[in-house]
This record gives C-alpha cells, sequence and structure tokens, in this order.
C-alpha cells in the first residue's frame, strides 16, 4: 500500500516574475525602477516561508495553487495601499 503523504513534491501554478509576457513589455517596462513593488518584492523574497510552502507541499489534491510566495506579494501589496477586501482585491 503506498503512502499518500509520500516524498512527491507540491508543484504550483507557473511562476515567473521575470518572464515577457505575450506582447512585447516585459513587466520591468510598467513600473519605474525605484517603484515600490520592487521593494516590497525584495523583503518578500528574503522571508522564509518554508512553513507555508510545508503545508500546501502535504496537501496533494486539487489544481496547483498560485506560489505562496506570489501571494504574500500581492496581498501585501493591497495593504500596503489601503485595499483590504479580497474581492476589491481581485478587481485591481
Amino acid at each position: 500500500m503506498s503512502n499518500v503523504f509520500s516524498m512527491s513534491k507540491k508543484t504550483y501554478r507557473p511562476y515567473e516574475p521575470n518572464q515577457l509576457l505575450l506582447l512585447p513589455p516585459a513587466l520591468q517596462d510598467w513600473l519605474p525602477h525605484d517603484h515600490f513593488a520592487y521593494f516590497l518584492s525584495d523583503v518578500v523574497d528574503s522571508l522564509d516561508l518554508s512553513q507555508i510552502e510545508r503545508t500546501y507541499e502535504r496537501e496533494l489534491r486539487g489544481y496547483p495553487p498560485y506560489h505562496p510566495r506570489m501571494m504574500v506579494k500581492v496581498l501585501l501589496y493591497a495593504y500596503c495601499n489601503g485595499v483590504y477586501s479580497s474581492r476589491k482585491i481581485e478587481r485591481r
């Protein structure tokens, strides 16, 4: 009998912040080099999110989730801009 919680690695939806879009401009072309979003991204990249990732890795059912690091960036950016409602965050 195989163990459901084997050492398989959880997969996430693709998250490539430096990826070019289907259109010619890259995300970096949309914001000035000193924009707050870059600072926030660097801060979140320095955080240890291993506990959150471990929780996701234990759950093997369902469609692959968005990467936790991306979701933390979106949530913190919205909060820093005074948007606290998940529905308003989604609309923006």
